[in-house]
């Protein structure tokens, strides 16, 4: 049996996936988020934070005493959107290294959305048939990707700089944001989607994978606890996002941490990534339908293979 890994480090949160593959198939050991913000401040200074270089650090730390618990062969750890712009990189990249014994790669936005383009539309075809074409959408801390395909072969989009944290440190100051803030915001979102070249009018599935989507689905299914099988696959309408939104940024931080699914270190930057997700729902005919699978998924499968 083979055993590998992927590491996924963005600009709000580091994820774990360890998978093996044996004679019955894929089988999925260990799957894990820890968030660490490590795009704090990166968006006004050009640089990491050294508290963010540390909790960072402290989970590459966490995560290799998994990595060698359970065997791991490969590893494979991408880092996106924050890396690609810190000046200091160099000095997260040995740390990483240092580690986990595996030197992280800047993965450009295109890679990173057919990666999870692959990983969303693989789990949901198992699931049943998909209507195409299909748009994946990836709302992370630093960025949002959207790609648009018939399949994962001949999908094509863009990585546009513009994410929940990205949004919240550059325009939603107050707690709650002002009226004034979530104006200008938006009008910064619908320029970058405006000049996305992505056809909004044509998919006929619209996917909505990593942790903005599916906070926002756990949100609109009310859930107790955070379900992974209930979030995978649920549906979530234009009207249920334009009213989540709404709320969220009408919302202190405050009393978005009294939601029970809510990650401490997602609710102060929820209600930019919400926002996102709105003016995207905004422009499509369908609904949104959430996927657990994601790049993770279509890191490991290439390792793999």
């Amino acid at each position: 049996m083979t055993r590998v890994a992927a590491v996924d480090c963005g600009t709000n949160s580091i994820r774990l996936l360890v998978s093996e593959a044996g004679p019955g198939g894929v089988r999925e050991l260990d799957r894990r988020l820890i968030i660490t913000r490590l795009g704090q401040g990166v968006d006004a200074t050009g640089e990491f934070h050294p508290d963010a270089l540390a909790r960072t650090f402290a989970a590459c730390d966490e995560y290799a005493i998994v990595l060698a618990d359970l065997g791991v062969e490969r590893v494979r750890f991408v880092a996106t959107s924050a890396a690609r712009d810190a000046g200091n990189r160099q000095a997260f990249f040995d740390g990483v290294e240092q580690r986990l014994g595996v030197r992280p790669e800047v993965i450009p936005g295109q890679e990173e959305a057919q990666l999870s383009f692959g990983g969303a539309v693989a789990a949901a075809t198992a699931r049943g048939v998909v209507a195409a074409p299909m748009l994946v959408m990836d709302v992370g801390g630093g960025s949002t990707e959207l790609f648009v395909g018939e399949d994962a072969a001949s999908a094509r989009g863009v990585s546009l700089d513009m994410g929940s944290v990205r949004i919240r440190e550059r325009f939603l100051h107050s707690d709650p944001p002002t009226a004034e803030e979530i104006a200008e915001a938006t009008a910064f979102i619908d320029g970058l989607l405006d000049a996305s070249g992505i056809d909004f009018a044509a998919p006929a599935t619209w996917f909505g994978v990593g942790g903005t989507a599916t906070a926002l689905a756990a949100i609109v299914l009310e859930l107790p606890v955070y379900d992974r099988a209930r979030v995978d696959g649920a549906t979530v309408t234009r009207e249920q996002i334009v009213a989540l939104s709404r709320t969220l940024l009408s919302w202190p931080v405050s009393r978005v941490l009294e939601i029970p699914t809510m990650a401490p270190g997602r609710a102060d930057v929820i209600c930019a990534g919400a926002l996102i997700v709105r003016r995207i729902a905004e422009r499509l005919p369908v609904p949104l339908t959430v996927s657990e699978a994601d790049i993770l998924d279509g890191l490991v499968a290439g390792l793999l293979r």
